[in-house]
């Protein structure tokens, strides 16, 4: 009995088996096999029956493009380009001198055809009220008018003849002049013989050394030019260079005042003059005020022996 129920449930098992269990399919290497048994590339595509196998490559035939023609050559011969490289070359350097050179021929003029004397005394425009306020304090002074007043004496401002783009390469034609500074152009009297001269400035609070009190350089080379301009007018060409000069201080120059220079040629010797002079307050001495001296000084200007070949920018 057991042996019989053995023998049916080992009957049942197998055909269960047999029906539940998937067909087989497996791949080895490219090829996939089925339960057919018949190998299949996966890259092929049944039709009919029939393999196709798809390829990568166009079946197109390709077509072959020619080259583009070579350009004809369209240089121009040398006797032909060498001309006009030379013609361009030229008008561009023609060009290029006259655009920066263009200054310096403009200064060259207006050192050629300086202003007058008297054209000087109405060339200066204020450019604030607080230096025209000084420029009509100075205009106003006695010692002023008696000067303008005196045919002696020849009034100037030789400071405003120097042209425009060289003022920047004068100490005190150009750096020193300006607000708080050189307020305004010195006013210059000189003699046509050139035994006096007197020049009247306004000292800044910028020029100072010590607070409040002008530096002792700029009082020297006040002396320096003021000196030289007194004998110009003596020496045969009117120009000369510092040979020696020395200053003596006398008192502090306060800053924001005028000043008065006084110079006077003591001798004069060929291409040597000696002159002397002095920095003082501005008073009216008509009204018994006295002068306070500032500073000295005495000085020997030789005339170069090529001086009349000389480059000169203030006459």
């Amino acid at each position: 009995m057991a042996s019989a129920r053995f023998a049916l449930s080992r009957h049942v098992g197998l055909c269960l088996a047999k029906r539940s269990i998937a067909p087989l399919r497996r791949d080895v290497g490219g090829f996939r096999i089925k339960e057919s048994g018949v190998p299949r590339w996966r890259g092929e595509t049944r039709i009919t029956g029939q393999i196709r196998w798809q390829s990568s490559a166009s079946s197109n035939p390709q077509t072959t493009i020619p080259p583009p023609p070579p350009k004809p050559d369209t240089k121009r011969p040398l006797y032909i380009r060498l001309p006009l490289a030379l013609a361009l070359t030229f008008v561009t350097f023609v060009a290029g001198f006259t655009m920066a050179g263009a200054p310096a021929l403009e200064s060259l003029r207006d050192i050629a055809n300086p202003p007058t004397d008297a054209e000087t005394l109405t060339l200066f425009t204020p450019p604030t009220d607080e230096i025209a306020a000084i420029e009509a304090a100075i205009f106003a002074h006695p010692l002023t008018k008696s000067l303008l007043a005196d045919n002696k004496y020849i009034a100037s401002r030789p400071h405003l003849k120097i042209p425009e783009p060289l003022k920047a390469q004068n100490l005190t034609g150009g750096t020193l002049l300006g607000p708080d500074k050189i307020a305004v152009p010195p006013l210059q009297f000189s003699t046509e013989d050139g035994s006096k001269f007197v020049s009247i400035q306004y000292l800044g609070t910028a020029l100072c050394g010590h607070p409040g009190i002008v530096h002792g350089g700029l009082l020297a080379t006040l002396l320096d030019e003021g000196l030289a301009r007194c004998c110009f007018p003596a020496l045969p060409n009117k120009v000369a260079v510092t040979a020696s000069l020395k200053i003596d201080y006398k008192a502090p120059c306060m800053a924001g005042q005028v000043v008065v220079l006084r110079a006077e040629t003591t001798k004069v010797e060929g291409r040597k003059a000696w002159v002397k002079g002095r920095l003082e307050t501005l008073v009216d001495e008509s009204q018994g005020e006295k002068p306070i001296v500032l500073t000295e000084g005495e000085a020997l200007f030789i005339e170069p022996r090529q001086a009349q070949h000389l480059k000169r920018v203030v006459v």
